[in-house]
């Protein structure tokens, strides 16, 4: 790893927005457990600012914006709300136990948007917004603002309502790519116009937020870097609304890869990426792609007869970073039905999870009955069980899944026999028919939860390699206008498929618990 000394005038501070933007990608809907779990790992990649939600938006938000200010130390916690006082009120009452809160308002700026969006003129916005950051200002001292769809504001404009936010209070003013509209030249000239024209904008950090709608989020928010801003926004995996944002673990792997280009540094501890990378899509239920850089599968694998010549003679040849220096871990001990309690907590230790000796016996026991159906135990396996008991313990209070009985073949119907735990603790158990395994154990279940639901998408993939690999299901319902992503692991794919169809269920049942009519809210 490419160690670098900077002033902090060349620190690149990293503002993950994984729990609000990210959460806005189609089809996500994250408990509050899950995205406290989600922040713990934040802390440790070590990032500078998380936003934790839109404590505006609705309860669940609120809740798990108050929960990760109480409970996650180091970053900057912060909270989105719109240009009104009812979203910063709620920002700044959720932020009390951070030690240190941010709020982040926006308003929208471009006459498309004033147009047929805010129906406002550029002075009542004007306004709106200094008032916005006026009153985030009364409540903490750190202030972001954001005029949304930047890069289709005029210059001149943009130039003002920044330079009145810097004005207001603003300490970080923030210059989205919101729709993804932008390219490198012309992102990074925008950029160069703001502190060239904003006359205070030494008052403020300069921050980006860039989209993936044309694939150039990464390039946008570089040519950012290269032309002053200091901040970056991003997920974790590039999520976020429609294609996405840029995917932190690129722009953050770009600057340490490329000193020698962008000159620049970060305070992020590269080694959690690869395992940030896999907990978020594992809770989110978004697979990362087989090529995607950095996090892919196959970011760091060489097929090519030419390419691996050359890798065993001089890693260097075709290879710009090593994968350990983002956390890809090789199998350095493999378990097996015979490896006791010691090697168990000794290998999740080193995997990142610190147990109690409940948890390690809860876990135990699904390891021993994973060690009878496969000679060895890897350490995608032990992350796939960690995975399974957090999801457990996240609806262990709604729907438990029992037995399953699956009866099906070419010549006859496929039946399926499924016992569950309802929240009344009341055990049922019904038999049901389907088209095939899968579909007669849905049905089942369906039989026994008293909800609407529709199964939307269904896959499945192989946590490991081999005959016996661990298989892991991904399931969507649709339920009540909104999707609820489940997943479920098992050697077993019925199983498993079971598992995931039932975590879907409860997630329904915990956000709906919290949640009353949520606000969109995007920049």
């Amino acid at each position: 790893m490419t160690t670098q000394t900077a002033d902090s005038a060349d620190q690149i501070i990293i503002f993950d927005t994984t729990l609000r933007d990210g959460e806005q990608s189609a089809g996500a809907g994250l408990t509050v457990g899950e995205k406290v779990r989600i922040a713990h790992q934040l802390g440790k990649l070590n990032v500078d600012v998380i936003e934790a939600g839109f404590a505006g938006s609705s309860p669940g938000d609120f809740e798990a914006v108050r929960r990760i200010s109480h409970e996650v130390e180091g970053p900057v916690i912060c909270s989105l709300a719109r240009a009104v006082p009812s979203d910063i009120e709620a920002a700044a009452h959720a932020l009390e136990g951070a030690a240190n809160p941010r709020i982040h308002t926006f308003i929208s700026s471009s006459d498309v948007h004033l147009m047929h969006q805010m129906r406002r003129d550029r002075e009542t916005i004007m306004n709106m917004a200094v008032e916005a950051v006026e009153k985030a200002k009364s409540y903490v001292e750190d202030v972001e603002f954001s005029p949304m769809d930047a890069s289709r504001t005029a210059p001149e404009y943009l130039y003002a309502i920044l330079e009145a936010a810097i004005n207001a209070g603003a300490t970080t003013v923030n210059v989205p790519d919101t729709v993804g509209y932008s390219n490198p030249v012309e992102f990074g000239a925008l950029i160069k116009g703001v502190f060239e024209n904003v006359s205070n904008i030494d008052r403020a950090i300069v921050s980006v937020h860039c989209h993936n709608d044309l694939g150039m989020s990464v390039a946008n928010s570089l040519a950012a870097i290269e032309n002053g801003a200091r901040q970056v926004e991003g997920c974790v995996n590039g999520l976020g609304e429609r294609a996405g944002n840029a995917a932190l673990e690129e722009v953050m792997m770009a600057i340490v890869t490329r000193p020698d280009h962008y000159g620049v540094y970060t305070g992020v501890n590269i080694r959690e990426i690869n395992p940030t990378s896999r907990m978020i899509s594992s809770i989110f239920g978004f697979p990362v792609q087989y090529n995607k850089a950095i996090v892919g599968q196959n970011a760091f694998r060489h097929s090519s007869g030419i390419h691996q010549d050359g890798y065993l003679k001089e890693r260097t040849t075709f290879e710009i970073m090593r994968p350990e220096d983002v956390g890809w871990r090789g199998e350095t001990l493999v378990l097996g039905k015979l490896s006791g309690r010691a090697g168990l907590r000794a290998r999740l230790s080193d995997l990142g999870y610190q147990l109690t000796d409940e948890e390690l016996s809860n876990i135990f026991v699904a390891f021993k009955d994973l060690a009878d159906n496969k000679r060895e135990v890897t350490d995608a396996d032990l992350e796939a069980l960690m995975r399974e008991q957090h999801r457990y313990a996240d609806t262990n209070r709604r729907y438990k899944l029992g037995k399953i009985r699956v009866v099906c073949g070419n010549d006859e119907m496929p039946t399926a026999e499924v016992s569950m735990t309802t929240p009344d603790d009341d055990g049922r158990k019904v038999s049901s028919e389907g088209t095939g395994p899968v579909d007669a154990v849905c049905k089942a279940i369906d039989s026994i939860v008293d909800m609407d639901v529709e199964l939307t998408e269904f896959s499945v993939s192989s946590v490991t390699e081999g005959i016996d690999a661990l298989g892991e299901v991904t399931i969507r319902i649709y339920h009540d206008g909104s999707t609820y992503s489940g997943r479920g692991s098992d050697t077993d794919i019925v199983v498993a498929s079971a598992k995931a169809y039932v975590n879907a269920i409860n997630r329904a049942l915990m956000i709906n618990e919290l949640e009353s009519h949520p606000v969109s809210g995007t920049v």
